[in-house]
């Protein structure tokens, strides 16, 4: 275990300027997981109403890392990801839930299902990622 909880994830989520900007929020966070999510408002979406496919990268990076984070350790980058865009991402809200798929010394691959959560809270998968994270702990 790393000895990051929750409260400690969101304070260093908090701490990135782009992350704030984007209201994004970590509601889960532990055990090779994390859940970020951010409210849909005007701001973030493109020229047809849909959230814009950057905001779906930036919660698929955050969420990746975070997870990677617990079994890695606070001091994780993003090594690289990609993404694939399902359908376009309308709702109240978007859910990026990331999980660990394996762990080794120095990097981690996880996944990561984004979706859009409806007025009435029905989910709708809207894009699939996955990554590798890297330590940047110095050995």
């Amino acid at each position: 275990m790393t000895g990051l909880d929750l409260q400690m994830a969101q304070k260093v989520l908090d701490s990135q300027p782009f992350s704030a900007l984007v209201g994004a929020r970590i509601t889960a966070f532990g055990d090779g997981a994390a859940t970020l999510e951010i409210d849909s408002r005007e701001e973030l979406r493109q020229q047809n109403g849909f959230l814009h496919g950057g905001v779906l990268a930036y919660a698929a990076d955050n969420a990746l890392t975070f997870a990677a984070g617990t079994t890695l350790g606070p001091a994780v980058l993003t090594g690289g990801f990609s993404i694939q865009y399902l359908r376009p991402a309308t709702g109240a809200s978007l859910v990026a839930r990331a999980e660990v798929v394996h762990t080794g010394r120095r990097q981690a691959v996880a996944r990561c299902d984004l979706s859009v959560v409806g007025q009435d809270g029905t989910e709708t998968l809207c894009a699939v990622a996955q990554g590798t994270v890297l330590s940047a702990a110095s050995s």
